[in-house]
């Protein structure tokens, strides 16, 4: 009855426990939910929710999105994306019109080789919905000027 992402998810939520050298009651303790249901998850008997799962990752100090493509929930290019958004939103080094400036130049650079440039859901980005329609213009007319900046530095 349940389908091989559950039991890889499975799998791979029992060797990470065991990585961490957290009994199964230990990371249920710690994730919120029964030690009974995650049992059945690490034996491929339950599908959990987005919730579920994040909070598991967060137990066990992994990356929730890992997990939800294990899980099925997310395919591993939107993984990929969501995680460069989200290395460059949560930079503390840089203000938000630079990491503005970067997520265009990342889409420019996405469309160019092949790639839709509509943000995931998820992405978390800091204008909320703005998405990739008030992006496309500015990363269009913008990111090629911008571009060449961002691979040369400035001569001194």
């Amino acid at each position: 009855m349940a389908s091989l992402n559950v039991g890889n998810l499975g799998e791979y939520l029992r060797e990470q426990r065991r990585t961490a050298q957290l009994s199964l009651r230990q990371l249920a303790d710690a994730a919120g939910v029964s030690n009974p249901y995650l049992s059945q998850i690490e034996r491929g008997l339950r599908k959990p929710s987005a919730e579920v799962l994040q909070q598991v990752a967060k137990a066990l100090r992994i990356s929730a999105e890992t997990l939800y493509v294990r899980a099925g929930i997310l395919d591993e290019r939107e993984r990929e994306e969501l995680e460069t958004r989200a290395v460059i939103l949560a930079d503390p080094s840089i203000n938000e019109r630079q990491k503005n400036v970067l997520l265009q130049i990342y889409d420019s650079f996405r469309k160019e080789n092949g790639f839709d440039t509509e943000a995931p859901k998820g992405a978390g980005e800091p204008d909320g919905d703005a998405g990739s329609d008030a992006r496309g213009p500015r990363t269009a007319g913008g990111s090629d000027a911008e571009t060449p900046d961002a691979e040369t530095p400035p001569l001194n």
